[in-house]
This record gives structure tokens, C-alpha cells and sequence, in this order.
């Protein structure tokens, strides 16, 4: 029964990442890209490329994320790389079908950006919440904070990292396409992050994740191998369970499935994620 649910449970995240890649897609061809606007982060890059050079799209932005879709697998694991690959793959397909569908929103530009912006977000969440991802911005960001942590012991969010890619984007779009563009486009950045953000809880930043368990060395040895990651190891005692042991770790986002895991093998354990705004020391 057990293995039956797991299978069951698999099989609706892979269907909700497909259909947040579809949607995804499905904004960008037919509301954002008519009405001038163009998608943020590395799909906003191939955009950019495309319309420069007159390249396929999906073309471009396949090729742009590729590498960052490598070094995901490899850094965040091969479950969060397969989730990411799916997302791609159909998102990239999507992209190549819809151009051929005949539809267009036309209305008020604000007003379709607007929309196609919210309807982005939501695609983008759905992938974000299951495990996955279709922007290769995240994972920049992501590895950049992990190096960092390493270095200096100390847990970063990725929103600012996350900005500055972006602020380099439109500044692109500013200068080589137009004004316009520029600007509805980070229309369609404020209302995806906000959408993604409420549903996410704020996937850019720190997330604490707090175990209580009777096996502390098991997990405490896993989360050392498998995340590079330390914990804060307190006493404890349950009213029913007696003596226990606390653990309190800070990671990403996207370690989040890997953490799952690791808890997963321990049987026994109960624990809660958290957001934190911010670390002080």
C-alpha cells in the first residue's frame, strides 16, 4: 500500500510540473511575447537571442538552460534533476507548439502582461512547489550561495542575486530591443515573483527546517554527506516519546527534497519548515 501511494503520489507532481511547464509556455508565446514583453531570468536571455538573431526560441532557450540543467543535477541531485528536466523539456516543447497555435490576447498591453504575468507565476509555482525548475537563474543563484555559505560558514537567501541577474536582463532588453519592453517585462517579473512567492513561501529565501528524532547521529551524518550542511543539536522531551533529540538546520530551497529524503530514511522522526527572513550574529 505504502509503494502504491509513493507511486501515486510521484506521478501527480510529475503531472503538475508538466502542466506548470505547459503553462508556463503557453504566457510567453501567446499573452507576453505579443503584447512586448519578454520572460525574466534565462529564458528571458534567450528571448533577447532569439529575437536578435532570428533563432528558434525553444531552440535558444533548451541551449541557454542546458548548463545550468547539468550543474543542477549534479550540485542539487538527481531527483531535483530529473523534476528539472521534465519541467524543461515540456516547457521547451510547449513553447515550439503553442507558436503554432492560432491565439493571441489582444487587449490593453498592461492589461494582457498583467495577466500572462499571473498566469506565468502560477506555472512557475507549480513547478517550484513539486521539486523542479525551468529557469536556470534559480540554480545560478543557488550554487552561487551554496559556494558562498562554504566559505563563510554563514546561510544567505538568493534574493538579491536573483535581482541583480534580472536587473541585467531588462537592463539588456532596455538597450537592445526597447523601453517598452524593458518595462512591461518587469511588469511580468513583479507579478510572477509575487504569484510564485505566495505559493512558494518565498523559495529564494532561507529556509529552517527543525527535526525532532531519536536517531540525531543517522540524520546529523546524512545531512553532513549529502548537503554539506551542520546542525544545532538541542534536548528535548515529548509528553508520549520521552527523551529525544532536536535538530535545527538552515538550508535552501532547493535542498528542501533532498532534506525530505534524508528524513525519510529515519523513521520515527517529525519535523517543520519554516522561512526565515533573517539571520542575525
Amino acid at each position: 500500500m505504502k509503494k502504491r501511494n509513493k507511486i501515486l503520489e510521484e506521478t501527480a507532481t510529475y503531472l503538475l510540473i508538466v502542466l506548470g511547464a505547459l503553462m508556463a509556455s503557453f504566457s510567453v508565446i501567446c499573452i507576453l511575447i505579443p503584447n512586448g514583453a519578454i520572460d525574466y531570468g534565462t529564458a528571458g536571455i534567450a528571448i533577447i537571442l532569439s529575437k536578435l538573431t532570428g533563432l528558434n526560441l525553444s531552440l535558444c532557450v533548451f541551449s541557454i538552460f542546458m548548463p545550468f540543467l547539468i550543474a543542477g543535477f549534479i550540485l542539487l541531485g538527481r531527483n531535483f534533476g530529473i523534476k528539472a528536466a521534465v519541467g524543461s523539456l515540456v516547457y521547451t516543447v510547449g513553447l515550439e507548439i503553442f507558436e503554432k497555435v492560432p491565439f493571441e490576447l489582444n487587449t490593453e498591453h498592461f492589461l494582457a502582461v498583467a495577466f500572462g504575468g499571473a498566469m506565468l507565476g502560477l506555472g512557475l509555482a507549480l513547478i517550484l512547489r513539486f521539486g523542479g525548475c525551468i529557469d536556470g537563474s534559480e540554480i545560478f543563484a543557488n550554487i552561487i550561495i551554496n559556494l558562498i555559505s562554504r566559505k563563510t560558514g554563514r546561510n544567505y537567501g538568493m534574493t538579491y542575486i536573483l535581482l541583480a541577474f534580472n536587473a541585467c536582463v531588462y537592463l539588456t532588453a532596455f538597450l537592445l530591443i526597447n523601453q517598452d519592453a524593458a518595462l512591461l517585462s518587469l511588469l511580468v517579473y513583479v507579478v510572477a515573483t509575487s504569484i510564485i512567492n505566495s505559493i512558494t513561501d518565498h523559495f529564494d529565501a532561507v529556509k529552517q527546517v527543525t527535526i525532532i528524532t531519536k536517531d540525531p547521529d543517522g540524520i546529523i551524518e546524512d545531512i553532513k554527506n549529502e548537503l554539506q550542511k551542520t546542525c544545532t543539536v538541542m534536548d528535548s522531551y515529548g509528553a508520549i516519546a520521552g527523551k529525544n533529540k532536536t535538530l535545527i538546520c538552515y538550508i535552501s530551497y532547493f535542498e528542501l527534497q533532498k532534506m525530505k529524503e534524508i528524513i525519510a530514511k529515519h523513521s520515527g522522526s517529525f519535523s517543520t519548515v519554516s522561512t526565515v527572513d533573517e539571520i542575525l550574529r
